[in-house]
C-alpha cells in the first residue's frame, strides 16, 4: 500500500521511513516534497495531537483516499513548566535552528535556577485511512538534560537528552538505539498494533 508522511522535517521523515521500511518493507513510501505548490500547515493546535491532525488533515485535503501519517512531537521539561512542549521546534523563534533551540534551553535553565533536570520527549502519532478512519498513538521516553551537547547523531534536542538507564545522549546513541526506545519507535509501534487490527488487509 501508499502511505504519505505529512512532514516537511527531513530528521523526522528519515526516522518514520526507516521504521515502516523495517516493519512493512512493502509499503511505498511518499512525503509532501513530492506535490508542487504545497507546504506545511500552520500548527495552531495547544496540544501534540491537535498539530498532528493538523498536518494529516492538510495533507489528506490534497491527497483524499489516501493513508496519511503524522506526528507531533516535542520535548518536555517539567523544571521548566513544560516548556519548550509543543513549541519545541520554534523555541528559539520562529525560523531557529537545532542548536538555537539547544543552546536556549541550556540557557533557561542556567538562568532560572532549575536543579531538576529531568525531561521527556512526547511523540503523538496520528493517522487517517481511504475509509477516512483515524488512529491516534502516543509513546514517551524519560530521561534528563545534559549539561552540554554530546553526539553527532540524531536532530534536534537529541545531543542533550540522556534517556533513562543511560549515560550517553540520543546523539551519541545513534540511530539504532533510537529505532527500538525513542518516543517516536514507540508511537510507531502502539500505531501500526492499531493498524493490524483493522478489518481490511494492509
Amino acid at each position: 500500500m501508499d502511505i504519505w508522511i505529512a512532514s516537511f522535517n527531513g530528521g523526522k521523515i528519515r526516522e518514520l521511513s526507516a521504521l515502516i521500511q523495517r516493519d512493512r518493507p512493502h509499503w511505498v513510501i511518499h512525503h509532501p516534497q513530492e506535490i508542487p505548490g504545497y507546504s506545511a500547515p500552520q500548527e495552531t493546535g495547544n496540544t501534540f495531537e491537535e498539530n498532528a491532525r493538523i498536518k494529516v488533515r492538510s495533507l489528506a485535503a490534497v491527497k483524499p483516499g489516501h493513508w496519511i501519517l503524522g506526528e507531533d512531537s516535542g520535548l518536555v521539561v517539567p523544571g521548566l513548566n513544560g516548556l519548550p512542549g509543543i513549541h519545541s521546534a520554534v523555541y528559539a523563534g520562529p525560523h531557529a535552528t537545532d542548536l538555537e533551540n539547544v543552546n536556549k534551553l541550556l540557557k533557561m535553565l542556567h538562568l532560572k535556577g532549575v536543579t531538576d533536570r529531568s525531561a521527556f520527549f512526547v511523540c503523538v502519532m496520528v493517522s487517517v485511512d481511504p475509509q477516512g478512519r483515524w488512529l491516534v498513538a502516543r509513546g514517551e521516553l524519560q530521561g534528563q538534560i545534559a549539561m552540554q551537547p554530546q553526539g553527532k547523531q540524531g536532530f534536534g534536542y537529541d545531543p542533550i537528552f540522556i534517556p533513562k538507564g543511560q549515560t550517553q545522549t540520543l546523539a551519541e546513541l545513534g540511530p539504532i538505539f533510537k529505532s527500538q526506545h525513542s518516543h517516536r519507535a514507540l508511537a510507531f509501534r502502539e500505531w501500526l498494533s492499531q493498524v493490524d487490527t483493522l478489518p481490511v488487509s494492509h
